[in-house]
């Protein structure tokens, strides 16, 4: 597979190139401006209801059934609505086609892949906000580099999904460290490909989830592989949705329902370690007690901001750092959030886990 350099109009194309979604989203990114723009005066500001209207159902996002398993072990009680089905996906282009074909309704994700949807024209809006304080994301080394520090990325291909989280990282990443775009080569991938374009060399560097590196590292690093790690934070994990749904009352109802078992399950599982890492890494992921010891060791505490002010300029520093490079236009991230939800997580979580 080919290793190109974006820079110019390629940066401008890599999306459509590298989601899958090509005719979803031809000639979109020339208008993606005025169409968010209408979209977002024509989103609902209508109260939310106080209870869920009988016969609601949403599809939810859940990654290796991560949501069901932490709502059952935190004994959280059923959810005031029908989950019609439980989607396995997680990764953003992957949420965002979902979203366009109507097969999702609410999901969660990085701060980046709403910025993407905008881009690409479509509306979608932000309902609830979860901090993130400490690094989620390592670069791991092919086996055999000789690379050690950020600096040494210059010159080198590094892995890179623009619709993700782990590509803000990157990005993030090379400017504390005074690389310009064209110092590397970014090799336009989704996440889901890393671990096989590092295995075969196609790339020198590729950012690795905390979740994922402990398995790379036992399998490569006897053979020269290294994980390198930062400082950079992804701040933003949060649930959202298409304009469509919240423009519905009644799912919107049930999105408002939803959030406080999120924000619920998201602390059990942080105040519970030994029985998440058993239950969910161990005996759904296959690995080690140590192995999930060494994730859970590296997690960060929830933090539920009641107001989103820190969310919207961090937003807002992202897609400025991606129009920097000509990956998306500049725009104003106000328009992502439906500030309806606001303050429903926070007021969902004890004390110490507000912002």
């Amino acid at each position: 597979m080919p290793s190109p350099t974006l820079s110019g109009l390629d940066r401008r194309l890599f999306l459509t190139s590298t989601l899958g979604a090509a005719a979803a989203v031809a000639g979109l990114s020339g208008c993606a401006e005025s169409s968010a723009a209408t979209s977002s005066k024509g989103s609902s500001t209508a109260p939310l209801a106080d209870k869920v209207p009988a016969g609601t159902s949403l599809k939810v996002s859940s990654f290796q059934g991560t949501q069901q398993l932490q709502f059952k072990l935190a004994k959280l009680g059923e959810l005031p609505f029908e989950v019609s089905s439980w989607v396995n996906v997680a990764a953003g282009p992957d949420v965002i086609n979902a979203f366009r074909a109507n097969s999702l309704d609410l999901a969660n994700n990085a701060g980046i892949p709403p910025i993407q949807a905008h881009f690409q024209g479509f509306d979608a809006r932000i309902v609830a906000i979860n901090i993130t304080r400490r690094p989620n994301y390592v670069f791991a080394t092919k086996p055999g580099s000789d690379i050690r520090t950020v600096a040494d990325f210059k010159g080198r291909k590094l892995a890179f999904s623009q619709g993700q989280a782990q590509g803000v990282v990157l990005l993030r990443a090379l400017k504390k460290a005074g690389l310009a775009y064209d110092d590397v080569q970014l090799v336009p991938l989704t996440s889901n490909q890393f671990l096989t374009a590092l295995q075969s060399g196609q790339v020198d560097i590729a950012p690795l989830g905390n979740t994922q590196s402990p398995a790379y590292l036992a399998q490569y690093e006897s053979k020269g592989a290294r994980i390198i790690t930062t400082d950079v934070v992804d701040l933003l994990n949060l649930l959202w949705a298409p304009a469509a749904v919240l423009n519905d009352p009644a799912k919107a109802a049930a999105v408002a329902a939803y959030i406080p078992y999120w924000a619920r399950g998201t602390v059990w599982a942080y105040e519970n370690p030994g029985i998440w890492n058993e239950e969910f890494y161990v005996k759904t992921q296959n690995l080690t007690a140590q192995q999930a010891k060494s994730i859970s060791d590296l997690a960060n505490k929830p933090l539920f901001p009641p107001s989103w002010a820190e969310a919207i300029r961090w937003e807002q520093e992202t897609a400025d750092l991606l129009a920097e490079g000509g990956f998306v236009k500049k725009f104003d991230v106000s328009s992502l959030f439906d500030h309806r939800f606001e303050a429903i997580a926070a007021r969902s979580v004890t004390a110490e886990y507000r912002k």
